[in-house]
Order: structure tokens, then sequence, then C-alpha cells
């Protein structure tokens, strides 16, 4: 099979279409031939070398994909050769052929494209194990979202609307326009405004935030916390080491949380086969119904991967950008 492969660390230049071997097909598993997978920030850093693969993971960049089933691994039920799926994956999904565990599949979801649904799996089982699964999520909640014009951050306003909360987002200027329109209450233009004093002032303070940036913004999400308030730390963009003030956390009962997705293990309560379940019964129909959508800035052929990665880095760019590939 082709794939796209980092050839040494560096920026979108390193990344190469080039012959790989097949897949293995372990017991448990099915392998999809892809029709398309989807660009996170995750790739970005694992092609600069700050983000390996967990142990025994491919080296093929690429942590979901949509496509079709070609075969099935030994003991695999519930799925058929041809089934349209979309998947989460450790890695492997730059690539014509990826091997899935079984129980990290998700069918297409009614009305949406093959290449389109690459972009969801990532976002969806982000999304919904931290501000529902985790964080508790509830009708007349406020969720504050930082990054609200990313992948995640477009996801998550639409989910948080469609579960009856009130939805803060921080974002760069160019996009709080696309931000309201996704059904954002409040959008904080992040170089200009407070958001600490624009979340309090309209809604008295955050129930749940959702951060990409990590110390940067550690002391003042605790300061927008809500009583019983939950701030799930997901990404560290904005540094690794901040400092606590406890005394303020106790006073308001508040929680911080840290997860990761990449690295869960696929079984047990918190794993990953238990988010795609709960995906499927409760985000799934969500999606079918149009409640909530991909929002896609860009579909590239595989092949323009070092684009597509330049595109995400773009302060334009909102949404997700996928990568289709090409079969003749």
């Amino acid at each position: 099979m082709y794939a796209i492969v980092a050839t040494e660390p560096g920026g979108p230049e390193v990344l190469r279409w080039t012959e790989r071997p097949d897949p293995d097909l372990p017991p448990g598993h099915v392998l999809l031939d892809v029709a398309a997978t989807a660009v996170n920030r995750a790739d970005l850093l694992q092609r600069r070398g700050l983000y390996p693969p967990p142990p025994g993971a491919s080296d093929i960049l690429g942590l979901e994909c949509s496509g079709v089933i070609s075969e099935l691994g030994e003991g695999v039920t519930g799925w058929n050769i041809g089934d349209r799926v979309c998947a989460l994956l450790t890695g492997g999904g730059y690539a014509e052929k990826v091997a899935v565990p079984a129980s990290q599949l998700l069918p297409v979801p009614k009305g949406i494209d093959l290449a389109v649904a690459a972009s969801l799996p990532e976002i969806a089982c982000t999304v919904w194990s931290n501000i529902v699964m985790t964080a508790g999520l509830t009708r007349g909640d406020v969720l504050l979202v930082h990054g609200g014009g990313g992948g995640i951050g477009t996801h998550a306003i639409q989910v948080g609307k469609a579960l009856g909360a009130k939805v803060a987002v921080t974002a760069s200027a160019g996009k709080l326009d696309r931000c309201r329109e996704l059904g954002a209450d409040l959008a904080i233009d992040y170089r200009e405004q407070d958001f600490v004093s624009e979340v309090r002032t309209a809604f008295g303070g955050a129930d749940v935030v959702l951060d990409n940036m990590g110390a940067k913004y550690l002391s003042r999400n605790i300061d927008v916390l809500a009583p019983d308030g939950r701030l799930v730390v997901i990404g560290m963009q904005g540094g690794t080491k901040g400092e606590l003030h406890l005394g303020k956390l106790l006073a308001k009962r508040g929680h911080v949380i840290a997860t990761g997705l990449r690295g869960r293990p696929d079984s047990g309560p918190s794993g990953k086969s238990a988010i795609i379940d709960s995906v499927r019964a409760n985000l799934w129909p969500l999606i079918e119904e149009a409640k909530v959508h991909p929002v896609v800035h860009a579909e590239l052929p595989i092949t323009e991967a070092a684009r597509a990665h330049e595109l995400l880095d773009s302060p334009e760019t909102v949404g997700k950008v996928v990568l289709r590939i090409e079969r003749h």
C-alpha cells in the first residue's frame, strides 16, 4: 500500500507519499480500504517529533479515517465486508489501508458523505467523552470552549447547544461570526477581550470549561468557573506547567481534570470502546437529525498532506481539513 510518512522530524515538507507494507490483521480487528482521513493538531506535533505514537501503534500519521471494510479478523461480529464506516485510530490513517479494532468502528451517519465522515471520530469522541461523560454537561449549564474555531471547538459548540447548554467560546476575531452561526451565545476575541469578565458578566461563570491551552489559561480558567465548576484540560498549546491557586479552587468546590484520548486502552469503563458505544448511542442520532453537523474547511487529495498541515495551522481555517484517497 501507499501511505504518508514523515521522513524526519520537521515542517510539512517532510511528508512523503511512499510505499509501505500492508498492515497485519490481528484478531478482533477489521481491515479498511481507506476513503479519507482528517488532519488533527496531534498529527502536526507527531510530524515535528513532539508526539510519538504509543507503544505498538503505527508510525504512520492519522487518528481517524473513513472507508469500507475489506476483511474481517478472527472473532469479529456485528460488521460485514462492504460496510461503510468511520473509525477512531491510534495511528495509521494517512494510508490506503488500515487495521482497526472492531470496537473502534462507527457506521457512517445517515446523510453524511463518506469522505466527510472521516472528520468525525476524533472530535466526536474527544468532545463527548470530555464534556458529557467526564464533566457531566447538562441542560442549562454554561459551557466555555477555548479555540471555538477549530475542529473540536466547532463540534463542541453544536453539541453543547444540542444538549441545552449556553455556550461561550474564545477565538480569533475572524472566526467569531462563524462560531455564532454554529450556535455560540457568546463569542469572545481572545486577543482583545478578557474571557473571565465576559463570561461572568453574561452568565455568572462557566459550569464546564473545555480547554486546549493548558498552563497559559490555568489561573483564568479557575477564575471563570462557577461553583462546582469543572475544568477539563485536553491540550497544552499554552504550556505544560502552571500555578494552581488551591484556595480559589476550594472556595468554588471546583474540579480540574486533564484527559487524553489516544493513549487510552480499548476496554474498561474509560476505554475507547466505552466512548465509542456512548457516542454511537447518544451523539450519532444528533448528527443524523442534523442538530450537529461536520464542519470541514477543505478537502484535498492525500498527496497534498503538506498543504493540509499548513491549512490546519492557518488562522483562517475553521473546522477540519480532510484528505481524500483517490482510487483508480
